[in-house]
Formats: C-alpha cells, sequence, structure tokens
C-alpha cells in the first residue's frame, strides 16, 4: 500500500482552498448579506472558543489551588502567596520562551484595525491566552473578558486573510469577532457590539452595524447552555431610585467615577514605570510581583480575587460596610496594577468593572448613611458604579450605558446610567488625557481616534487633500445659474465667490431648496449672495483632523479652503471623503 506523501496532500487542500475563494470571488453577492453570513459563523466559532477558553480556565484553577496548593504548605496564610508567585512567573516564562511582542491585547486590536488593515496574528494571541490562563488560574487580578474579545477578533481576522477579503471587509469581521467575545463572555449582545463599534473599529458606520451586532448576537446564544444567563458573574436583586436621587446625587456619583477612573489609570501607569526600573534578574519581578498580589488578596479575605473566569463576588455589591467597599476599590486597582506588571497578562475591563461595583457600592452604603430618608440603594449604586468606570476609565460610555442595562434588563436603571456615564467621561477626559487603553497606546506613539491613526491625521495637512475643481458661482448669480451649477458639482455646498476669488460664503442644498420651494414672486430678483451663507473656513496648513473637527462642530459635510483668514481667497474644497481618501494614501505608505 502506498504511502500518502503529506506534501502532495497538503498542496492539494492548498489548491481546492484557492479554487474554493476565486469562486467564492466571482459570486454577485450582496455585500451584506455576505459579510452577515460570515458573521454567523464568527459568532459560532468565537463562543466555542470562549467555552473552551473558560473550561481551561477552570481546570488550571482547579489544579493550582487543590493540587499544587495542597502539597506546599500546611499553614494556609502563605498558601495564596506562592501560588500567586508560581502563577505569574509562568505566565512571564511563557511569553519569554514565545518571543512574543507586547500587546495582544484590546488596544493592540485596535492598532491593528488602524495601522495594519485588520491583520492580526494567531501564534502571538494563542500563547499570550496561556499566559493569561496561568495568570486567572493562580488569582492575579487580570479579567478574561479582554482576551476573549482578542480572541474573537483574530478568529475574524484570520477568516478575512484566508478568503482574501480587502482591508474595509476584514475589519468588520475583526469587530465581528471582538463583538461576539464580549457578549459571550458578559451575555450581552448590544453591548459586545457597541464594544467593537466604539472601542475596537471607531466607527457606527451602516455597513459594519448590522454585521457586528448578528455576530455579537450569536456568541451569546452560543454559551448560554454552557454558562447561562451571566457567564461572569451573578447580578444582584437591587432596589430602584426615585427621581430626586436620580437628580440630585448620581451627578455626584458620576464625578466619584471619573474621579476613581483617572487614579486608577494612574496607579495603572505609575506601577508600570516602576517597574521598568526593576534592576534584579528577570525572573525575580513575577516571582517577587506575585507574592505581593497574594498577600493583598490575602489581606482582603478573597475578596480580590476571583474563582477562575468568575469575576465579582456577590458581597461587593453593598454587602460590606462603606469603607471596605471603597478599600477594596482601592485595592483592586492596586493588585490589578501589580499583577500586570509584575509579568503577568489577562485584560483591565473585568478589573474596572470590579472597581466601579466597589467604588458605587461603598459611595451608596456612605450617602444612605448621611440620608437615610433619601430611599439611597447601595447595591443599584454598585451596578451603576459599573458603567461609570467603564466610561471613564476605557472611554466608552455607550459600551458601559448598554452593558449595563442588559445586564440588568431594567429600562427604570437607563436613565441614571447615562448620567453617571456621561458624566464620568466628561470628568475623565479632563483629569487626565488618555485611559487605560489610549494610555497604552501613546506610551508606544500611537494616538488613534474613532478607528484612525490620530498622528497620522495631524501629519496630513488641508494642502494635500482639498479638491480644486470647485464649482463655483458669482454673488450676482440668478436662481436658474445656481441651479445649474447645482447640476455640475458632485459636493452639497457651492462657494459664492467675488471676480478675484474672494469667499462670500457658500449655499447649501437645502437654502437651494428651500429658496426653490419659496421664491414665488422673487424669482427674478434673488440672487446668490441672498442665499449664501457665512460657513467655517480652514486655511492649507490645518491637519486633516482639525479639518474634521471643524466639519463635526457645525454638522457639515466639506469646508473651504481660503489662502489665509486675512485674505479669503478660495483655493479648493475640502469634504469627508478627501479627508478619508488622503488618509488611506498616507497609510498604504506608511505600511
Amino acid at each position: 500500500m502506498t504511502t500518502p506523501n503529506p506534501l502532495l496532500t497538503r498542496r492539494t487542500a492548498t489548491r481546492a482552498w484557492l479554487r474554493a475563494v476565486i469562486w467564492l470571488e466571482k459570486r454577485d453577492w450582496d455585500e451584506g448579506a455576505l459579510l452577515i453570513g460570515f458573521a454567523v459563523i464568527i459568532g459560532v466559532a468565537t463562543g466555542l472558543l470562549v467555552v473552551g477558553f473558560y473550561r481551561l480556565i477552570d481546570l488550571a484553577h482547579v489544579a493550582f489551588v487543590e493540587g499544587i496548593g495542597s502539597r506546599i504548605s500546611a499553614v494556609p496564610e502563605v498558601v495564596f502567596p506562592i501560588l500567586t508567585a508560581l502563577g505569574l512567573w509562568g505566565a512571564w516564562e511563557v511569553v519569554r520562551r514565545s518571543r512574543i511582542p507586547d500587546g495582544q491585547n484590546v488596544a493592540d486590536v485596535q492598532l491593528a484595525v488602524a495601522k495594519r488593515n485588520g491583520r492580526i496574528e494567531p501564534r502571538p494571541v494563542l500563547w499570550r491566552s496561556v499566559a493569561t490562563i496561568l495568570t486567572l488560574a493562580s488569582g492575579g487580578s487580570v479579567g478574561s473578558e479582554g482576551p476573549v474579545a482578542v480572541l474573537g477578533a483574530t478568529a475574524g481576522s484570520n477568516v478575512g486573510q484566508a478568503l482574501r477579503f480587502r482591508p474595509r471587509r476584514l475589519k468588520i469581521l475583526v469587530g465581528c469577532g471582538a463583538a461576539a467575545g464580549i457578549s459571550a463572555a458578559f451575555s450581552t449582545p448590544f453591548g459586545g457590539a457597541f464594544f467593537a463599534l466604539e472601542q475596537v473599529l471607531g466607527s457606527f458606520s451602516v455597513g459594519a452595524f448590522s454585521p457586528v451586532v448578528v455576530a455579537s448576537v450569536v456568541g451569546a446564544l452560543v454559551v448560554r447552555p454552557f454558562f447561562g444567563r451571566t457567564p461572569a458573574f451573578d447580578v444582584p436583586s437591587y432596589g430602584e431610585s426615585d427621581a430626586i436621587t436620580i437628580a440630585l446625587l448620581f451627578p455626584l456619583l458620576g464625578i466619584i467615577c471619573g474621579g476613581g477612573s483617572v487614579l486608577f489609570t494612574r496607579i495603572y501607569f505609575a506601577l508600570k514605570a516602576w517597574f521598568a526600573k526593576w534592576r534584579a534578574p528577570g525572573w525575580t519581578r513575577p516571582v517577587v510581583g506575585g507574592a505581593m498580589v497574594g498577600t493583598i488578596i490575602l489581606l482582603s479575605g478573597g475578596l480580590l480575587t476571583g474563582a477562575g473566569h468568575l469575576a465579582i463576588p456577590p458581597q461587593i455589591f453593598g454587602g460590606l460596610a462603606w469603607y471596605l467597599l471603597l478599600a477594596l476599590a482601592l485595592g483592586k486597582m492596586l493588585v490589578t496594577a501589580l499583577t500586570f506588571h509584575a509579568g503577568g497578562s489577562g485584560g483591565v475591563f473585568t478589573p474596572t468593572l470590579y472597581v466601579g461595583a466597589a467604588l458605587g457600592s461603598g459611595s451608596g452604603a456612605l450617602a444612605s448613611l448621611l440620608l437615610p430618608q433619601a430611599g439611597i440603594h447601595a447595591d443599584a449604586w454598585g451596578l451603576i458604579g459599573m458603567a461609570g468606570l467603564v466610561a471613564g476609565a476605557t472611554r466608552a460610555p455607550m459600551t458601559a450605558i448598554f452593558m449595563v442595562f442588559e445586564l440588568t434588563d431594567d429600562y427604570a436603571i437607563v436613565p441614571p446610567l447615562m448620567i453617571v456615564s456621561v458624566i464620568a467621561y466628561a470628568v475623565a477626559r479632563r483629569w487626565s488625557p488618555y485611559g487605560l487603553y489610549d494610555g497604552w497606546l501613546a506610551e508606544r506613539g500611537e494616538h488613534l481616534q474613532q478607528g484612525a491613526d490620530r498622528a497620522l491625521m495631524d501629519r496630513i495637512h488641508a494642502r494635500d487633500a482639498l479638491d480644486t475643481r470647485v464649482v463655483t458661482v458669482g454673488p450676482g448669480a440668478t436662481l436658474a445659474e445656481i441651479v445649474r451649477a447645482a447640476e455640475r458639482t458632485h459636493h452639497t455646498t457651492i462657494p459664492v465667490v467675488e471676480d478675484d476669488g474672494t469667499l462670500v460664503g457658500v449655499i447649501f442644498y437645502d437654502e437651494l431648496r428651500q429658496a426653490l420651494l419659496d421664491r414665488g414672486q422673487l424669482s427674478a430678483v434673488l440672487v446668490a449672495a441672498d442665499v449664501a451663507q457665512a460657513t467655517e473656513i480652514i486655511t492649507p496648513s490645518v491637519s486633516l483632523r482639525d479639518a474634521l473637527r471643524v466639519m463635526n462642530a457645525r454638522a457639515i459635510d466639506v469646508v473651504p479652503v481660503v489662502r489665509s483668514r486675512t485674505e479669503p481667497v478660495l483655493l479648493g474644497i475640502l469634504s469627508r471623503g478627501d479627508v478619508l481618501a488622503a488618509y488611506e494614501r498616507e497609510l498604504v505608505h506608511a505600511v
């Protein structure tokens, strides 16, 4: 019997796959339907990845606690610090031996979307996942939900690459995987979708919205037979707040959560700088740091760590004295930063939820003591505090609102969620330029905004992107002449200029349409100067980021580019489409 040639078998399989991809490329299918179909596939795959990942975390946790822990010492007080030190050393050793670069987190996925056309390598992500399992199993204070979002994004990226999808489609599939990962972790389909749209893609475009939502829903449905309604933690029952509490006290909670977000961020990066100065042998950093984490967790009675992938103990939702809850919020910030920078791996999303729950519950418990007649419920404040910390620390207010709403499934909680999340976000932006995700990027010289490289947008100027083929009219142009000019331009704005090119104003299509409807007896005397409106202008040296800021502030799609503000001679028109085209051209050259 002839033995099959492995090389020949591999080549045959490769040719068959390429033929299938070429056949798919030639189909004239609707793009939306095609992306939704692959979103379902990615949602299922990501959901199963989450199930497998969580099972491995639980098995490793049992192995650490019941296997290694029972053999270390008969003195329970020393077991936990030793276990955590071993786990962080193991995670550090996995990363060191696999030679993977820093990253494989949500911020790195943002970078892949903005600057690498959505391409994510699977090997580093898999090794980082192994390190995360060891960190969580040994009691390290990290989250499992960030890593599963990265696993889902990696699955989406590699499905798209295998099918030779173009960058725009590939980025959408990355968002689908990230959404399915978060949705599967918390059983919050809309929370997962908004996480992907707000944090990963940086866009709520129509083309991305439907596939991302579909993948998110599928991811949640896949894990429910295995973990039930809430895979990460049990949501407590809570009391409803009255209108006075919502109007007067929840703004205060928003300020507290914003301040807590800033404190968490500063502790996180301060400890990173401290560990960067470590001069002892490399292996001592995870051992010493792990022992410190284990000791603090031991002093907290185990409340600063979860069991496997379970994240937040029920006592955190108002089950303790206010000062203990506030101490736990501060302790969680500290042990999370220590775990990461000592050598552990994982996500910051779940620790952020924990800090928010403890900070909100502690604030609510204190407020109920000071104002016993106000009907304050500390458990409700804990849930709302979770949203406030997520909004402030990760700069994702929409994700925070939708996620906590879905966890509670109660419309009555929506008004305080919105108040606290928006205020916390504003306060955090005011007191700290960066959150946990964009701070990680900023340390590497990367500045992203709404899925785009902010530094790249600063380097490109209006002169590099403006359209000089502009259809204009003079101040004395009649209504008929304006209509003919509108037929020749592809812009939604017609500049009105003097004979020497000086800009007088612009005519927007809405104003032109209204003039046509109302012209009546004025049609013979109405001229361009009567219809023109003043508008924002920019000069050629303005960056594309500042140009977009001008457009967004006035809710306009185009802005005139003039020689200078003192000499407003029209040079061209800059539209949102021109900005996007220039950015993509520069991005291709940068890559």
